[in-house]
């Protein structure tokens, strides 16, 4: 699938003129369209620029080194269960959860930050865990500090707070470590270098964009207009973290009763401490809640394990409960239902055929479906069933051409950059009539398409020659003083100029 707006289509282009560098200030000072690049920190940046020089610039190419982070976060989510919660089936609950997680599984997978914060924050919870039996680790806490913080800037201070206040909490003796404050100040130290560098070449441009406005900014103020109430986030579980988020509050409340335990310790910590950040920020976009889903997921395993172990004979560590709750048993069902609305919609009498999302609805059907009558029936292979089955579902799904449904928002970008690469020389200027950019389309284009309103480009049209304008209305051009010549039209899109 194409890249899609906006993020994407910015970070691929971002490492594209990285990878086109002759020198190392490309690198350390990098560029967008030959203007300082000063969003965020480029360690992702860097390493898809790798990749571009590597395989060649390729869709798939900017999406595999977030895609591989992300997926190395599912067995790190395994190592850091092993280490804090009270047996294997736990973590590898939390992890198969986490797996099978519809957000982590689609957004994971793009050319985009997250999954790599994630990943890194993550590991330094696993390693901080283990150096309080083996303090050279905590230089590994550093090195995962300085990687979040060198990839999304603000954000990795806020993971790490949250890191140290569940330290403060269960192990409050390790705040005394030198080990500790001297891994985190090594960790410190390329950041600290990389934002020095880039005041000294920027001076205050750099204060102002990137400190300012694109990371302290974003707390008290709206930028761009992405703002939402306090509850923006809740909904945003509502809509994409099923069938997970029926057991979630079951989870929550076992944490809640074994507070006393470094495990839900974590979780507590974790799951409020960034929650209440991000309700509380004014900006508000939907990926700013990734970083809760691994805690979610390990929280959701807590439930399943209890549930687990309801007929087991354990030592004692472990949490069970009496009965299956017959609401899971219910939702399920309704989910079942749903799923066959979507295998109906994606048939071939539905409105939008298509055989992997027709595939996609009849697993979540056969899934949750399976899974309602064994949780009925008071039997725990309702767990195997979903993780397998949600499994099969969601690789339907990434076959499909539906994964990406925020593609549907706007026109497809690459017919009509086909049609600007064939017709437009190299060295002209394309004109869009819109009133904002595609990043996506610039970046398929190798070039920038600068979208104006009609109105602006009409005044301008009879006097600059040749003039291209991508446009939907070919009435107005065709009416003027200049000579029209329709080059070509794709999705809807016309390619006019003027000679």
């Amino acid at each position: 699938m194409p890249l899609r707006d906006w993020d994407e289509g910015t970070v691929a282009q971002v490492a594209r003129e990285m990878s086109r560098g002759e020198t190392w200030a490309a690198w350390l000072h990098p560029q967008l369209w030959g203007q300082p690049y000063l969003n965020k920190p480029p360690l992702l940046h860097s390493l898809i620029a790798v990749c571009f020089q590597t395989f060649g610039v390729q869709t798939w190419v900017a999406r595999l080194p977030g895609a591989i982070l992300t997926a190395t976060s599912v067995p790190m989510l395994f190592l850091l269960g092993r280490e804090v919660l009270p047996t294997r089936l736990y973590a590898l609950m939390g992890a198969g959860v986490y797996l099978t997680w519809l957000p982590v599984v689609r957004h994971g997978r793009l050319a985009m930050l997250d999954g790599a914060v994630v990943c890194f924050f993550i590991t330094l919870l696993w390693l901080l865990r283990r150096s309080q039996r083996q303090p050279w680790a905590y230089l590994g806490v550093g090195a995962c500090f300085a990687a979040m913080c060198l990839t999304k800037g603000i954000l990795g201070g806020l993971l790490l707070a949250i890191a140290l206040l569940w330290v403060l909490w269960d192990a409050p003796k390790e705040w005394r470590s030198p080990y500790l404050w001297g891994g985190v100040g090594l960790g410190s130290l390329p950041v600290i270098g990389w934002y020095a560098l880039q005041w000294q070449y920027y001076g205050d441009q750099f204060v102002d964009v990137t400190l300012l406005n694109q990371n302290l900014s974003r707390v008290w103020d709206t930028v761009e207009d992405h703002q939402g109430p306090p509850w923006y986030y809740l909904l945003e579980l509502l809509k994409y973290s099923w069938p997970w988020l029926i057991f979630w509050p079951t989870g929550l409340w076992l944490t809640w009763r074994s507070r006393h335990t470094a495990w839900a310790k974590l979780i507590l910590v974790w799951t409020v401490g960034y929650l209440l950040t991000i309700s509380v920020m004014s900006t508000k976009l939907p990926w700013y809640i990734y970083p809760l889903y691994p805690a979610m997921a390990m929280t959701v395993g807590v439930a399943l394990a209890a549930t687990w172990n309801r007929h087991r004979h354990w030592s004692g560590r472990e949490l069970t409960l009496k009965r299956i709750p017959l609401g899971w048993a219910i939702l399920l069902a309704l989910l079942s239902v749903g799923g066959a609305g979507g295998m109906v919609y994606a048939s071939s009498w539905g409105p939008e055929p298509s055989l992997a999302l027709a595939a996609t609805g009849l697993g979540v059907m056969l899934t949750t479906g399976l899974a309602a009558y064994w949780a009925v029936r008071q039997q725990t292979r309702f767990i195997p069933i979903l993780m397998a089955g949600l499994y099969a579902s969601f690789l339907a799904l990434m076959l499909s051409d539906h994964w990406l449904w925020e593609l549907g928002e706007a026109f497809p970008v690459l017919p009509v950059a086909n049609l600007i690469n064939g017709q437009v020389p190299r060295d002209a200027s394309i004109y869009m009539a819109d009133f904002y950019n595609r990043p996506s389309l610039d970046f398929y284009c190798d070039r920038r398409v600068v979208a104006q309103p009609s109105a602006a480009l009409l005044e301008r049209w009879p006097q600059e020659t040749p003039m291209y304008v991508l446009t939907q209305n070919l009435g107005p051009y065709q009416s003027g003083a200049a000579k029209t010549t329709t080059l070509g039209m794709a999705a809807d899109w016309h390619l006019v100029v003027n000679q």
